[in-house]
């Protein structure tokens, strides 16, 4: 009897267990969507961040449905990143996309030009927002700039467009053609100038 009833507790256990653990795991998964240029270079900065899960290039920002690159008028490129809340905060996450973009710039990013590259941060929730503003006023600081002459803005999500699959690990896929449009671009010289002091 005594040994029934053991194997009958350590059975009740395993099944509460095994049915909360998925949803411990579902409620540490977060997403944020950012918007600074090229989506090949933020996707690849970002996902080499200790508690990212994944990074995906996509179009969001507009109201056209169904963009593409070769039509995706009113919509910023953009990456969807989903992290492990428990491993890294979205407060976190903001500070790692600030070093990675050119906040001075709202006519896009590096030698990308235009609406489709310019800087925002798209929020989900209040919580969220409240995050992005914050972190905007201590970069403002960090920076030792006034706070208008920031030119990301924040604004609330719109729908995530998926990129195609092309664009999707491009800097993994085709490591000389990223490195070379990369430098080309001048984006890591114009990162160095801008948070050099601040990243060390």
């Amino acid at each position: 009897m005594i040994k029934f009833l053991r194997r009958l507790i350590v059975t009740c256990i395993l099944l509460i267990l095994l049915i909360i653990s998925p949803l411990q795991a579902f409620a540490e998964s977060q997403e944020a969507i950012f918007a600074g240029g090229c989506f090949w270079c933020l996707e690849h900065d970002l996902e080499k961040i200790d508690g990212v899960i994944s990074v995906v290039s996509g179009y969001s920002g507009g109201n056209l449905t169904n963009p593409t690159y070769e039509n995706h008028n009113g919509h910023q490129e953009v990456v969807k990143v989903s992290f492990n809340s428990d491993i890294i905060s979205y407060k976190e996450l903001l500070d790692n996309y600030w070093i990675n973009i050119d906040p001075f710039d709202s006519q896009g990013q590096f030698c990308d030009r235009g609406s489709s590259y310019k800087p925002v941060i798209f929020t989900s929730n209040e919580e969220q927002q409240l995050a992005a503003k914050e972190s905007q006023e201590n970069i403002s600081i960090a920076l030792k700039t006034p706070l208008e002459r920031l030119k990301v803005d924040i604004l609330d999500s719109k729908p995530f467009w998926i990129a195609e699959k092309y664009h999707q690990d491009f800097a993994d896929k085709n490591p000389l053609k990223y490195k070379f449009y990369r430098t080309s671009c001048g984006r890591d010289n114009r990162l160095k100038k801008v948070w050099g002091d601040y990243k060390n």
